[in-house]
């Protein structure tokens, strides 16, 4: 009996998936869990397993086609099955297709690939799927999302030393951002509105504390979410992390990794930044922008000045959710949590 291998919803906000590569032939024989093609989404891009065993017998899309949720893109049947145009046509017709790209888009799609790299003066730089949707979903967001801004100069001297001790102790390295996330973690406990998220007309707040992690791989920028932070220790933080940005380096990130992110943290600092305003991501409620670390001369409490290093922080928060003295305090909190890293 004909089995239809459809593209799969591969997370709660999917909608559609470009096809990387097709992994099979018309004629091939497939067992059940083969990997049959590639799909890119906006969040990562994925191998899909065959849900049945039997022979391609239609194959309904095309590499570089765009797909909505639930198009079949494989029929598959029995050896000596006969599975006519017919059917296959039928099929065709129920499925709900993005435009197919044509030959020169293709090519400009593999270009895209490799362009960022490449760039030159003059040039063209064309964006692939996953840039293409993340550039629509943050259009979207500056569009839809009334956003306001709050920056703190934070003094992160006794950071700085607790994470070299840290770092001297033990095989596990410990970035900035672990401690960040923790201090955030468990400002969005004590106000947890600012977890929340629209919902009609009320703000569903989070069940756990779950944070991402901006990291820029390759010509884009992906946020794999942290779980349940508020429970976890600096140096468990620090371990899932380092996961989390092994598997993004490598392209094995699943869209559960990039799903249900209360705020996230996004670090400029080891570019030079001292400061910048991050768009929030649709679906959260805020986003840290962090800058880097540096050497300021301030008074001490007899006015001899001393070095401090100090670090600034600009949180964007979704006007719709919350007001500016809520979120004030959250930042001051978190704030103050870096300035004694003890209480971490």
């Amino acid at each position: 009996m004909a089995t239809e291998v459809k593209l799969p919803r591969l997370g709660r906000t999917m909608e559609q998936g470009t096809i990387v590569i097709l992994l099979v032939k018309i004629g091939d024989e497939v067992k059940k869990g083969d990997a049959v093609f590639e799909v890119e989404t906006d969040k990562a891009t994925l191998q899909i397993e065959s849900p049945a065993e039997g022979f391609v017998k239609h194959i309904l899309a095309e590499t570089g086609q765009d797909l909505s949720v639930g198009h079949t893109v494989l029929i598959l049947g029995g050896k000596d099955e006969v599975v006519g145009d017919d059917f296959a046509r039928s099929i065709i017709s129920k499925n709900k297709t993005v435009r197919p790209k044509t030959a020169g888009e293709l090519q400009r799609d593999v270009s895209a690939a490799v362009a960022m790299p490449q760039a030159r003066l003059g040039a063209t730089v064309l964006l692939n799927a996953r840039q293409r949707i993340t550039a629509e979903k943050m259009a979207r967001s500056k569009r839809e999302i009334p956003s306001f801004y709050l920056s703190v100069r934070t003094d992160v001297t006794k950071l700085v030393e607790s994470r070299e001790k840290l770092n001297k102790a033990g095989k596990l390295k410990v970035s900035y951002n672990d401690f960040i996330m923790r201090a955030a973690a468990i400002g969005l406990e004590k106000f947890p509105v600012m977890t929340g998220r629209l919902d009609g007309d009320s703000i569903l707040l989070a069940d756990s504390v779950d944070i991402g992690l901006a990291i820029s791989i390759q010509d884009c920028l992906v946020a794999p979410v942290v779980r349940n932070v508020s429970k976890k220790s600096v140096l468990q933080i620090a371990d899932d992390s380092r996961v989390l940005v092994e598997k993004a380096r490598v392209n094995k990130l699943s869209p559960a990794d990039l799903e249900g992110g209360c705020m996230t943290v996004s670090n400029l600092g080891a570019f030079g930044v001292e400061s910048f305003i991050p768009i929030i991501i649709p679906g959260q409620c805020s986003i840290l922008g962090v800058g880097q670390i540096s050497d300021v001369y301030l008074p001490d409490e007899n006015d001899n000045l001393t070095i401090r290093k100090m670090m600034t922080m600009t949180l964007s928060v979704d006007h719709k959710i919350t007001n500016g003295a809520y979120a004030a305090q959250f930042i001051d909190f978190v704030k103050k949590l870096l300035e004694d890293p003890c209480s971490l």
